[in-house]
């Protein structure tokens, strides 16, 4: 059995935070993405720069790319490749510990976490399809003791955008977080507990220390495979990631280009 999903009471709200003036015109962001493949066509749009003195501890192999953006101050950061494996560091682990560096160093007045997911047909997505994340939780964090339950889920709610949501015209909806890319039953149980149209494998994590840290936070997700389809997700993702990133560097420009010169409150 799945825990149920926190009630409104247990859900932690990003930007009701005092410390975050929700008046002041936002200047530095932070966009935080687990792949490559999904990050440089966002460094071409934004033209940016690798750093090459890095801001982060020596043999980490995290990569900042940074530059100012119409008025903003943009840094994608970008967890790097497996030093073992060679392959990108995907997954929640790699996903909070460069969240919570990002900021330190940074100290952004808003933290995008951009990728892709997969997607829920049941619940209305498809392939291509680019959401904003109204909640976030996770799925495979199962720890059947009361309340205890509750922290597993992790549930967490998105910086709230309704003005951009209207002028962008983007979906909403919940994100689901795991550290596995295929999903056995107890995971698909959870999902469904967590009423989530998409998952990913950061969203969440990014979640939970952009909360620790009082930092709003934005989640933009571009679906590459249907998990409820008839094709297998691997196959999937791997065939449609260079065409939805497109789709993904395509929405968080808007994202971006919307938020230039406007503070919280008007987001």
């Amino acid at each position: 059995m799945s825990p149920p999903p926190p009630n409104e009471d247990d859900v932690i709200n990003h930007h009701d935070s005092s410390s975050v003036d929700q008046k002041r015109p936002i200047s530095t962001i932070v966009i935080i993405i687990a792949m490559q493949t999904e990050a440089l066509p966002l460094v071409d749009s934004f033209q940016l720069t690798e750093d090459v003195n890095s801001l982060f501890p020596k043999g980490t192999p995290w990569v900042r790319y940074h530059g100012t953006y119409k008025g903003l101050n943009i840094s994608i950061i970008w967890p790097g490749k497996d030093a073992v494996t060679g392959v990108d560091s995907v997954g929640t682990v790699s996903a909070s510990l460069v969240t919570y560096a990002a900021i330190q160093a940074l100290q952004p007045d808003l933290v995008i976490n951009a990728g892709t997911a997969g997607g829920f047909k049941a619940k209305g997505a498809c392939t291509g399809d680019v959401y904003i994340a109204s909640e976030v939780a996770f799925h495979d964090r199962r720890i059947p003791i009361p309340v205890f339950d509750l922290y597993g889920v992790g549930l967490r709610r998105g910086c709230s955008t309704p003005n951009l949501l209207k002028e962008l015209d983007l979906k909403v909806g919940k994100l689901s977080t795991g550290d596995s890319l295929d999903m056995i039953p107890h995971d698909e149980a959870s999902i469904l507990a967590n009423d989530a149209v998409v998952k990913d494998m950061e969203g969440a994590a990014v979640g939970y220390v952009t909360d620790l840290l009082k930092v709003p936070a934005i989640f933009v997700k571009a679906v590459t495979d249907i998990v409820d389809g008839d094709k297998p997700t691997s196959e999937e993702f791997l065939n449609n990631l260079s065409a939805v990133t497109v789709a993904l560097g395509k929405a968080v420009t808007q994202v971006v280009d919307y938020i230039s010169g406007k503070s919280l409150a008007e987001l």
